[in-house]
């Protein structure tokens, strides 16, 4: 006789809770403290989210 193998499921990734940065709740934290931009000519602090790593500036 011939032997039965199982199959199974391929297992779902989960998306390793990057489903909330997708619809735009990001997870905002300070990268840098504070830089000056020669460009606008004021302070600029840079934000990175912890989950997808994306990045914003934001001018004081």
């Amino acid at each position: 006789m011939a032997d039965i193998l199982p199959f199974k499921k391929p297992a779902k990734k989960k998306a390793a809770n990057k489903s909330l940065c997708r619809h735009g709740f990001h997870k905002w934290v300070v990268a840098k403290d504070t830089t000056f931009d020669s460009k606008q000519g004021r302070l600029v602090t840079l934000y990175r989210c912890q989950r997808c790593g994306k990045t914003k500036t934001e001018a004081r």
